[in-house]
Formats: C-alpha cells, structure tokens, sequence
C-alpha cells in the first residue's frame, strides 16, 4: 500500500468548507501518480517505452466530507493485473484511521503508437505488490441509463480541461457533470465510466436523467456517443 499525508486546503473546499467531491477524486489521482513514481514506473518512463495507464471507470464511495485543515491520509494499491486490465483500490481517511472515502478503480494499458489497448508488461507487474482487494460493495463497470436524458446547452472542450496526456482528463468529466445536478444533492457514491477521449475543441452534448436519488449525466459527441457517463448517487 502507497500513502501519503496531506491536510485539506483552501484551494480543495466548496461553499459549506468542506473538500469537494472532485478534490476527492484529485487525491486518489495523485496518490496513483505518486505510486507509479515510487516503483520506478512513472509517467517517463512510460513515455520512453510509449505506453500509458488509460482510466476506463471509477467507483468513489465517501462516507463524510473531511473540513477545512483536517490532516488526511491518501493510499492506493493495486489487487489486479489481467489482460491489459489493472485494478485498483483508494482509502482517504484521517490520522486516526476513520475512512472518510473509498473507491474502485478500472484501468487499460495501452499502446500509444497503436492507439490499442496491449497485454500489461511483465516489467510493470512486478514494480507493483499486488494486494488483497478491498472489502466493499462493488458496482458494475456499466452504467446503465434508465431513461432518455434532458439535452443540454453544448460546449467546447478548452485547454484547462486538458492533462499531460492531452485529452480531457477524468476529473474533468466529473466536474462538468456535477454542474447538472442540484447544488445541495448529497453525493455518496459517484461513478463513471469512460467511453473515449475527448480532446481540445471537441464539442460535449451533455444528457441528464434523473431517477430514485440518482443522477446520471452522458457527456456525449455530436453524434450521441459518449466520452463519459457520470452517476452520482
């Protein structure tokens, strides 16, 4: 298990001083970067052998929203390697050990010259200390959309949406779907799943259903076919 301490910021609060949902997901983000970096398998060294870890789901459960200066604790590890799929838990928590947010994460290895996903390399399964899964309720990796969404206004992705690897990234679908969903719905679960990459003046179609305390939001191309589908819960 990969950890790291932190203490909640200014920069990571919302309106009632508590961490966000998306600075959250920012934790676990880095904390996976940070593990990758530790084990010698960072993104340089994928960049030399041109591969790349691709996010294809999140499952993030929290059960309290930690406060303005609250010390917290970030870990990771992985439980999977399969194929060119990978697995991977997240615990937040505080000094004491209370678990403040928990989560399942999905990821593809894939082969930036061939834009596919390929089998994971022996060299990067053995950096990692596969670990034993964390005992939670998983979701299934589909998220399935009940109803026809209301569409609406579209937008054009811009550069501040963009990461190192020059796509949308993750948490950017997150946070562009949170501002769909009433400001005072209380997410205790959020999931997404990534369908393909959005990229620098693609223009997203949001689509929004609502149905028994979930809300669910289709980030879609012009053509209906979705980069991400975000469900909050």
């Amino acid at each position: 298990m990969y950890t790291f301490e932190s203490r909640v910021r200014y920069s990571e609060i919302g309106e009632d001083k508590k961490i966000t949902l998306n600075s959250i997901l920012n934790y676990f983000q880095d904390c996976t970067t940070f593990h990758s970096q530790s084990v010698g398998r960072g993104m340089e060294v994928l960049e030399q052998i041109r591969k790349i870890w691709v996010l294809s789901g999140w499952q993030i459960c929290v059960n309290r929203y930690p406060s303005l200066g609250e010390k917290i604790v970030a870990c990771t590890w992985p439980y999977e390697f399969k194929g060119f799929y990978g697995g991977r838990n997240f615990l937040l928590k505080t000094e004491e050990g209370e678990i403040l947010a928990y989560a399942n994460s999905l990821w593809s290895f894939l082969d930036l010259e061939k834009g596919i996903p390929c089998r994971i390399l022996p060299e990067e399964k053995d950096a990692y200390k596969i670990e034993e899964k964390l005992d939670m309720e998983y979701a299934p990796r589909k998220i399935v959309i009940l109803e026809q969404g209301e569409k609406k206004e579209a937008f054009t992705v811009k550069h501040h949406h963009l990461d190192t690897n020059h796509h949308v990234n993750n948490g950017q679908y997150v946070r562009m779907a949170q501002d769909y969903i009433p400001e005072d719905f209380p997410v205790h679960q959020m999931r997404a799943e990534y369908k393909k990459q959005a990229v620098l003046g693609d223009v997203i179609v949001p689509e929004v259903s609502y149905d028994q305390e979930k809300w669910i939001v289709s980030l879609c191309d012009e053509k209906k076919n979705p980069y991400a589908i975000i469900e909050f819960e």
